[in-house]
């Protein structure tokens, strides 16, 4: 019999590999990178011996109660706060915005009631529902905050005027009127010990699952499967028949130091003068360990090119167009299903990747059971 394809060794097919695995079926899983954990990977330093977050910062965090205890099943986690600076030239704040920011930046003692009337009379009271992310934030916050924290920061990492992306993309950030900086909601927050790669190791430790990195998808790899579940970009996967969907591509200087370097583990830099959008120094995400020394990496956000890695949907209009196109294709398709970031084309945390994986697994598995119409994409 043909096994079942998954392409993409991240969270997403690691996880969907697993389930489908344990229900009895031989599973390939290949990647065109030469380890496993997708944009996840952590591998440690040579120089430094610090465990490093190679494609930038991934902080766990959920409410979804079975994926933390999924998670859980296959390494030992270690509770982490991501407290998050911005360097914006006139001072280093926290983010999210909260009491201590809104204090600090204007100069003021608030009481949480005070700032709370004092921001909603910065606000933009004229603006009714947001048509896009500049109003959002003038509506959220008032224009002071927005221009400090969030306008140039925004055209650095998205190369766009704020004004054409959509309000969605800050309403994932709280406003808060205490002093908790603290920059998820989630109850559960936590890094794993080992690094996430030995974490997607133990879950691709099954006897029908084989791997093979450094394997490039091809269409051609459809006739030895009996089923492709496809975690690449959807527009790869038709060959850019439709036109190319808009991504942000991401690189890193490194540097290495004595000591520490910045005192925290992310630190926004939210003038357009300065070319990174953030600094991260890796070990202060891992907290347990000690190091004498220090790495440090700058990252920089940039319009991905033809042969750039893609990572942040953009999801501006004329993508939307583009999107149709390709989703009426896989709607014709049998044989394939498309999950995760790429293969959606939406931003998803770590947790929803992994809650999706384990309910396309559980629906693909209950469609050919039942030899209705296999699920294209995961459940909404």
């Amino acid at each position: 019999m043909k096994p079942l394809l998954v392409v993409g060794a991240g969270f997403s097919g690691a996880v969907l590999a697993r389930e489908l695995a344990t229900a009895g079926h031989a599973v390939q899983v290949i990647d065109s990178r030469d380890h496993i954990g997708g944009n996840c990977h952590t591998q440690r330093d040579g120089a430094t011996g610090v465990l490093v977050h190679t494609y930038g910062p991934h902080i766990f965090h959920t409410a979804n109660a079975e994926v933390q205890a999924y998670v859980q099943r296959f390494g030992e986690w270690m509770p982490f706060v991501n407290r998050v600076k911005a360097d914006t030239g006139s001072g280093v704040f926290s983010l999210p915005v909260n009491l201590h920011t809104i204090n600090q930046f204007f100069g003021k003692t608030f009481t949480p009631a005070e700032a709370r009337a004092f921001i909603s009379a910065q606000a933009d009271a004229s603006i009714g529902e947001p048509a896009n992310f500049e109003e959002q934030a003038l509506k959220f916050v008032g224009r002071d905050l927005y221009e400090a924290f969030f306008r140039d920061y925004t055209f650095k990492q998205w190369g766009c005027d704020p004004r054409e992306l959509p309000a969605s993309l800050l309403r994932r950030l709280p406003l808060r009127f205490d002093y908790n900086d603290n920059y998820y909601d989630s109850p559960w927050q936590a890094l794993p010990r080992e690094g996430y790669t030995a974490v997607v190791a133990r879950i691709l430790e099954h006897p029908g699952i084989r791997v093979q990195l450094s394997t490039p998808w091809e269409p051609a790899l459809r006739r030895d499967a009996a089923h492709v579940f496809f975690s690449g970009a959807l527009d790869q996967f038709y060959g850019f028949s439709e036109g190319r969907l808009g991504y942000r591509t991401v690189w890193w200087e490194r540097e290495v130091h004595e000591g520490d370097h910045q005192g925290g583990a992310v630190i926004n830099h939210t003038r357009l003068n300065v070319p990174w959008t953030r600094v991260l120094e890796h070990k202060h995400f891992a907290p347990w360990e000690t190091h004498a020394r220090s790495l440090v990496t700058r990252e920089y956000s940039r319009e991905t090119a033809v042969h750039d890695t893609p990572y942040y949907p953009k999801r501006l209009a004329a993508d939307h167009l583009v999107l149709q196109r390709y989703l009426a294709l896989a709607g014709q398709e049998s044989g394939v299903s498309f999950m995760g970031r790429l293969g959606t084309y939406r931003y998803l945390d770590m947790d929803r990747v992994i809650a999706e994986a384990l309910a396309l697994a559980r629906s693909w598995l209950a469609a050919r059971a039942d030899r209705k119409p296999l699920p294209v994409f995961p459940a909404p």
